[in-house]
């Protein structure tokens, strides 16, 4: 069994993920429409990546096109959207 290294749960990271979508989205000044809109995306997808969640209890698990469209119309690299530290996913 693989020990765990300190750090965020999957849940705290997609919420952490969420937050930092919001703010880079308000700094650009990007609607949640224009914004899902433009990377190609549905609005409703867009906003549970905000909220941190896929459904009401479940944290979201978004896709890596997703995640890289979001950054390309943020003018940002993944790096930079994603937060950090990862969490630790090893034996999950």
């Amino acid at each position: 069994m693989t020990e765990q290294t300190s750090g965020p749960d999957w849940t705290t990271y997609t919420r952490d993920l969420g937050s930092r979508l919001h703010r880079l989205r308000i700094e650009h000044g990007f609607s949640q429409e224009r914004l899902a809109y433009s990377a190609g995306i549905t609005r409703y997808t867009y906003q549970k990546l905000e909220k941190g969640e896929s459904a009401p209890g479940t944290p979201a698990n978004p896709t890596l096109r997703n995640l890289m469209a979001i950054a390309q119309q943020l003018d940002v690299t993944l790096d930079e959207l994603l937060p950090q530290p990862w969490p630790d996913l090893r034996g999950r």
